[in-house]
């Protein structure tokens, strides 16, 4: 458990932000100078201070220690196996061939229909394919692994043949193996790789780039009162701690994202406090990834004002995200997120 936390904070933009760093009056975050900052928040369990990036020499020794590795990570330049982070945020689009995924369930079963889905999510700017056979709404039982792998094997042929990035929406390491067989680039495990006790040794043999996915409990209960006493600071360790775990196990490549998990294990005011303060998790030095697409939240926050695909509650906290740095949006409406982001990003211009 750490004393101290390190978030970047006081954000500038585009052509505000470009400005200021070549004055020496902000530092890129993760060396993307469309992003700066010139403060950070140190956070611990009982108070936060804001601080002047020029006022860390001032600190006690311990703490200034601290607070320059994390600006270390919080400042460099991130990278990942076939995926350009320079150009933020990535988007990546959403096949669920399932019958009973929260949003879209049975929507895409046909293999006709699920293809279209594919060539329109690539046409209109995904970079990442996300394939899933498996719900994991609130609520949902798990299913046989080969009927999960029954689900989606079609697709990933199909898919083999796009060129694109291709992840792997599973939990079972059974699937994982079937799936190598084919061009899989990143494994997503929504069990923060915990599920399975056989998923961590695939990952070492295969050297598999994957995500780190927070959860607290599991599908079938994890919204039964989900509860912290700090959510922020909590992830945080969970995510410090697993990687300490993957590194001992004999995992040694960074090609790793982090996602907190927005709407698994949390209650709204959780989420609210990860979207708020989402830069913390650049101090661990590895990409960042989001799931906000269509969820519960953006119901509890608009009420009568919800629709059934919240869009417009996706693309307000998308673009929350990415004014903290988050490089990778996990999204149903590509073509609506991606005319956001165009449009919003030459505003800052």
């Amino acid at each position: 458990m750490n004393e101290y936390y390190t978030r970047a904070c006081n954000f500038y933009y585009g052509t505000t932000s470009k400005t200021y760093i070549k004055k020496k009056k902000s530092i890129p975050l993760n060396g993307y100078n469309h992003i700066s900052f010139d403060k950070l928040e140190i956070i611990d369990r009982k108070k936060t201070k804001i601080i002047n990036l020029r006022d860390i020499s001032k600190l006690p020794n311990k703490l200034k220690n601290k607070v320059n590795r994390d600006l270390k990570n919080i400042k460099k330049k991130k990278t990942f196996k076939k995926l350009n982070l320079s150009n933020i945020p990535i988007l990546m689009g959403i096949i669920n061939l399932t019958p009973d995924s929260f949003s879209d369930g049975g929507k895409y079963n046909k293999k006709n229909l699920a293809k279209n889905l594919v060539n329109s999510l690539l046409l209109n700017g995904a970079k990442i394919i996300d394939v899933g056979g498996e719900s994991t709404r609130p609520g949902a039982n798990d299913i046989h692994p080969r009927k999960e792998w029954d689900r989606i094997k079609y697709i990933l042929k199909f898919l083999k043949n796009k060129k694109s990035f291709i992840s792997l929406d599973t939990r079972k390491s059974f699937v994982m193996e079937k799936a190598s067989k084919m061009q899989i680039d990143l494994i997503n495990d929504v069990s923060g790789l915990s599920y399975d006790p056989h998923t961590i040794n695939y990952l070492k043999k295969t050297k598999k780039p994957f995500v780190i996915h927070h959860m607290k409990g599991t599908p079938k209960n994890m919204q039964l009162r989900p509860s912290y006493n700090n959510v922020l600071l909590e992830i945080y360790d969970f995510f410090e701690n697993k990687l300490k775990y993957l590194r001992k196990a004999g995992i040694k490549h960074n090609n790793i994202i982090l996602d907190p998990g927005i709407g698994f294990g949390k209650n709204l005011k959780h989420n609210i406090t990860i979207l708020k303060k989402i830069s913390i998790f650049h101090s661990l030095g590895l990409p960042v990834m989001l799931g906000l697409s269509r969820k519960r939240f953006i119901k509890d926050i608009s009420k009568q004002n919800d629709t059934k695909e919240r869009i417009g509650g996706t693309i307000s906290s998308c673009i929350q995200a990415y004014q903290q740095g988050v490089q990778i949006l996990r999204v149903h409406d590509v073509k609506e997120i991606n005319q956001a982001f165009k449009i919003f990003k030459e505003l800052q211009n």
